[in-house]
């Protein structure tokens, strides 16, 4: 039983794209947009117009739609900022997307729910950071957009506060 367990591991490692740190980002480069491609499951940082990196990426265990309130565990869409980084998380490391904008506000409270908050890019929780590539098998988080801790630790490295966010479909 542990050799078919094993099997399909090596399986399902195989079948996920890998776009690892080993394309070395310079040391002093810097971040001037980030953009996630939902369906794509692809979030792609720039500097300036040259890619810096493609990051294969989890999302929202929600379905696929916009958030629209606290609790429905999708990733928000629209333009937002980084605005806050915490290195004393339970994940590895988070950067904080601007959301809810004023637009969401506005539109939960029409609708008489909460917007919700916390969107972040993080990485895994220390307890799974084992699963590295593979906890992009499934989108699992309440609403992020989930890396490794490698890559995490890349992101934090590059991304200043104020890097603005583009979350499309």
């Amino acid at each position: 039983m542990r050799h078919v367990i094993a099997a399909v591991l090596i399986v399902a490692l195989m079948a996920i794209p890998h776009f690892s740190a080993s394309t070395a980002i310079a040391s002093d480069a810097r971040a001037t947009l980030i953009v996630v491609e939902k369906q794509k499951h692809l979030m792609t940082v720039y500097s300036n117009d040259t890619v810096l990196h493609v990051y294969h990426v989890a999302l929202g265990r929600g379905d696929a739609t916009a958030k629209q309130r606290q609790g429905d565990n999708r990733t928000p869409e629209g333009h937002c900022v980084i605005d806050g980084r915490n290195d004393r998380t339970q994940f590895h490391k988070s950067l904080h997307i601007s959301y809810p904008s004023l637009d969401d506000i506005s539109r939960a409270k029409v609708h008489g729910y909460s917007p919700g908050g916390a969107a972040l890019i993080h990485g895994l929780r220390q307890d799974l950071a084992w699963l590295g590539s593979l906890h992009r098998l499934k989108d699992w988080t309440r609403g992020c957009v989930a890396v490794t801790n490698a890559e995490m630790d890349e992101l934090w490295n590059i991304v200043p506060i104020g890097t603005p966010v583009e979350i499309r479909q």
